[in-house]
């Protein structure tokens, strides 16, 4: 639990309608730190799509059907075949882009979170709270910059 990111997403409203635009590019932003981690060429689809959408070259419509998509591939994600799990890195990786997609950029940064502690170091690492320390950081720093950058595109218009 990221809590100093939740009190902060908390104080912006991030879960209103009023913020979805910054929910999206903040879970956008998490996802593609998680880019790599993604198996599912499908997926990558999806992700792109919402890029594309946070960019403004993307109708509403076709990011709501992505992230349909985006959110069908994750809950049937068929996981790793091999047997050191790696694969369990892609599968959160997955469903952060599906709940990025949604505009749930608390639940994407949340997954992405763990897919990034995982793969750099499996169970071992994510049953350590201290392993999440860079990563939480970081999404604390990415949406208060993410932020800061609405609010002087907004003073511009």
């Amino acid at each position: 639990m990221n809590t100093e990111l939740e009190q902060l997403a908390a104080t912006l409203h991030l879960s209103s309608e009023a913020a979805r635009p910054l929910a999206l590019a903040f879970g956008l932003a998490c996802a593609k730190r998680a880019e790599h981690l993604l198996e599912v060429p499908a997926v990558q689809q999806c992700l792109n799509q919402l890029e594309r959408y946070v960019q403004g070259n993307l109708p509403a419509a076709q990011l709501a059907a992505a992230a349909q998509e985006a959110e069908r591939l994750a809950n049937h994600h068929s996981g790793s075949k091999s047997i050191d799990g790696c694969g369990h890195a892609a599968v959160s990786a997955s469903y952060g882009v599906s709940n990025a997609l949604a505009g749930k950029a608390m639940e994407a940064a949340s997954y992405c979170a763990y897919a990034l502690v995982y793969a750099s170091g499996g169970d071992a690492a994510v049953a350590q709270r201290e392993a999440f320390d860079t990563e939480f950081a970081w999404q604390v720093n990415c949406l208060r910059e993410l932020t800061t950058s609405a609010i002087v595109e907004t003073e511009a218009i």
